[in-house]
């Protein structure tokens, strides 16, 4: 085992590793320990979903980057069969998209705009701060040489991960639907939204483990090719979905004085992800058609 040496414990990346450690522990502590009325336990039944997913987003992403951390200081990541380089910058850009989002997310929903207590300020000022950590990372990472960084930390791998972080976030809010929350959107929608959802979640998944895994050459495709047909389809999938979206918010108009506001919030969030996932996947095919193109003139 060779561990780092003294000036190694100064750098940047271990401060801001060590930095997001600190704060996210501290986050997910200070939320789990929240008392129920502090989480407004009459609306526990209806955001349970979402204070999930606030809580997988800070301890997953702690636990990751603790054990990234561990590996980095005893130079252990040599001996793990994955591609370090665009494991560690996949983990920082996902992990401040997601710590951003419960950042939001948490607040909003699951406390319900009740009376603000000292706990609960803690908790989401060290949310943000975790993602600010992350974002620190994510430049740090993005700054170093071509030879040190990986696919991901290219356009097109950021992209990637915006698309990762699409779907994770948007599935919350799909559940929700299903789980009693006032909802007046057909049931063909949330059949067809659901579906679109998660076939584009299953490409991205395996796309992370091809890229992670270094498996580009035992793919049943070159990977140029497969990456442009997951990009297609995620972006037609997702070009259904956000129209959906749109209809739920023409249909707002309808249902105004009676919708409670939280659903109205729902379909409002649901749309600004589904869009901006759209807009990931289009710019990815873009990417993707240029690539192509290039290669077959060449």
């Amino acid at each position: 085992v060779i561990v780092l040496e003294t000036r190694d414990f100064t750098s940047s990346l271990f401060l801001v590793r060590t930095w997001e450690v600190l704060s996210g522990g501290t986050t997910f502590s200070l939320v789990a320990s929240l008392e129920p009325a502090e989480t407004n336990s009459s609306n526990h039944q209806h955001f349970h979903t979402l204070r999930i997913f606030c809580m997988f987003s800070w301890c997953f992403f702690f636990t990751l980057t603790l054990l990234i951390h561990l590996l980095s200081v005893i130079q252990f990541h040599s001996l793990i069969p994955i591609s370090w380089k665009n494991l560690t910058v996949t983990v920082a850009v996902l992990g401040a998209l997601m710590c951003l989002s419960a950042s939001v997310v948490f607040p909003w929903f699951v406390m319900d705009h009740q009376p603000i207590t000292p706990h609960l300020v803690v908790a989401v000022v060290a949310s943000c701060i975790t993602f600010f950590g992350y974002t620190l990372e994510s430049y740090v990472l993005r700054t170093q040489s071509q030879e040190q960084r990986g696919y991901m930390a290219s356009m097109a791998g950021l992209l990637k991960i915006l698309q990762v972080w699409g779907g994770c976030h948007v599935i919350p809010l799909f559940v929700e639907a299903f789980r009693g929350v006032p909802n007046f959107a057909s049931g063909w929608q949330l059949w067809v939204s659901g579906l679109s959802y998660s076939v584009c979640v299953l490409m991205s998944l395996v796309t992370l483990v091809i890229i992670l895994g270094d498996f580009a050459g035992r793919c049943f495709l070159p990977l140029d090719k497969l990456l442009f047909g997951f990009s297609l389809i995620g972006m037609l999938l997702y070009m259904v979905a956000t129209v959906i979206c749109f209809i739920k918010i023409l249909q707002l108009k309808d249902h105004g004085q009676i919708m409670p506001k939280k659903s109205e919030e729902l379909v409002i969030m649901e749309t600004v992800v589904a869009t901006v996932t759209l807009l990931a996947y289009t710019v990815d095919f873009a990417f993707s058609v240029k690539l192509l193109c290039g290669r077959n003139h060449t």
